[in-house]
């Protein structure tokens, strides 16, 4: 390992989180031109498009980096990390919190204005309940024995079928239709890809019971925004819990809104203002293997779509 520091441009800004990881790992800040490490903190909009070559890595605080590939950003000159998985913790909390809330009727239960009956009729339990995970990814890996503290069991739905700890089944994506019949609650956690475009349409809310939650946590795309009102206002499932939407935000007048079986958050399962707190310790870590010459976490393959 280098006993040099390592010159590192912190870009959009300063920021004291990012900065003390910086300095604990080795690192210097340092003007654009003269670093060796990009860690950007920004969005896709202002991004440096012409990078110096001297740039080895380039470090982005976002999961889903879709709109960086979209414009062409990601090369193979240099190393890309995103920060998959590093925001688990709190999305899986987030996840649990939306799960729960539909279940035992908190949003309606607040603007019910003490009228028992109705809510007493509508309470589900998420003890003795199945949950599938699609995506079972780092959030996975998170909400996972969050759900089992709570009695629930899990199938998790991966791309592989590789067994994820703490599930009780493990399928591959290609056998997922599987899994909508066998489930009481779905969670989505998997990237926007073509593949995953309405992976949630009219066919799988039909196959769903009628007691189901659908929870969104990953992206809107994952589902077909107006065959789930439809659904929900037909009583074919129970309700939805959305942290993202397609389009996002939402117009005002959006119908989503309306339904007082869909709860929607303006996507704040990794609230902005935690976000790079939460991300330090990980720059931290990829800056000492950087200068040990060791494999970084969380790489981006410039052939990568998400």
């Amino acid at each position: 390992m280098t006993s040099e520091t390592t010159p590192v441009a912190l870009a959009p800004g300063h920021d004291e989180h990012l900065t003390a990881a910086i300095e604990s790992a080795g690192g210097v800040l340092a003007s654009l031109a003269d670093a060796q490490v990009l860690v950007w903190a920004g969005g896709v909009d202002d991004f440096p498009t012409d990078l110096p070559d001297a740039v080895e890595w380039v470090a982005l605080k976002l999961a889903g980096i879709e709109e960086f590939m979209a414009a062409g950003l990601i090369d193979d000159r240099r190393t890309w990390t995103n920060a998959s998985g590093f925001y688990a913790e709190n999305v899986a909390e987030h996840a649990l919190a939306l799960l729960l809330a539909g279940l035992r009727q908190i949003p309606a239960a607040v603007t019910s204005r003490w009228d028992k009956q109705v809510i007493d009729t509508t309470i589900r339990s998420l003890h003795g309940s199945t949950v599938a995970i699609i995506g079972a990814g780092g959030i996975a890996r998170s909400l996972i024995p969050r759900l089992v503290a709570c009695g629930a069991d899990v199938i998790a739905v991966n791309r592989s079928g590789r067994r994820v700890d703490g599930a009780r089944e493990t399928l591959p994506a290609d056998r997922v239709d599987e899994v909508w019949p066998r489930c009481d609650h779905v969670v989505l956690a998997a990237p926007s890809t073509a593949e995953t475009r309405h992976l949630i349409d009219a066919s799988v809310l039909a196959a769903l019971p009628d007691h189901a939650w659908i929870v969104n946590v990953a992206r809107g795309t994952l589902v077909d925004q107006s065959a789930l009102l439809r659904a929900v206002r037909a009583g074919e499932i129970a309700g939805a819990a959305l942290d993202v939407t397609d389009p996002e935000p939402p117009g005002p007048d959006d119908p989503l809104f309306d339904e007082p079986r869909i709860i929607v958050t303006p996507h704040v399962a990794n609230p902005a203002s935690g976000l790079t707190r939460t991300l330090a310790p990980w720059v931290a870590e990829n800056l000492r293997r950087f200068r040990a010459g060791e494999e970084l976490l969380s790489t981006i393959s410039p052939d990568s779509t998400y």
